[in-house]
């Protein structure tokens, strides 16, 4: 069974650093393109970032807020893909989870929910002073 488990989340003060593990069961992570989103209650889930298979590893970079903050870094033995975010503001509070479409290895023009069909469940990251 196709699935993807996030981790790593938590409770962090303003400038502080997290990473986040999305760990892929049932494919090889590193053959697909795999999205990240996030999301706070009352506001749309947007997606920020997106990794391609591994015949590109190109990172898509659909929000400003990611530049120069949040990094892909992949760990092919561990079929996982880390995403580390640094320098967190009070914005940055959501529920972050990866993203999958197994028929396609590269990452779509714009982030759009419809273009994935597996999801993580998500792990919860809150800064705040």
């Amino acid at each position: 069974q196709v699935q993807l488990v996030e981790s790593g989340g938590g409770s962090v003060q303003p400038g502080g650093s997290l990473r986040l593990s999305c760990t892929a069961s049932g494919f090889v992570l590193d053959r697909y393109s795999i999205g990240w989103f996030r999301q706070d209650p009352g506001k749309e889930r947007e997606g920020f970032l997106c990794i391609e298979s591994i015949k590109t590893s190109k990172i898509k970079y659909y929000s400003e807020f990611v530049t120069g903050r949040f990094t892909l870094q992949r760990d092919y033995a561990k079929n996982t893909l880390y995403l580390q975010m640094n320098d967190l503001k009070l914005e940055d509070t959501a529920d972050y989870c990866g993203a999958t479409d197994l028929t396609r290895g590269n990452c779509p023009s714009g982030a759009y929910e419809d273009l994935y069909d597996s999801w993580g469940q998500g792990t919860q990251v809150t800064v705040s002073s």
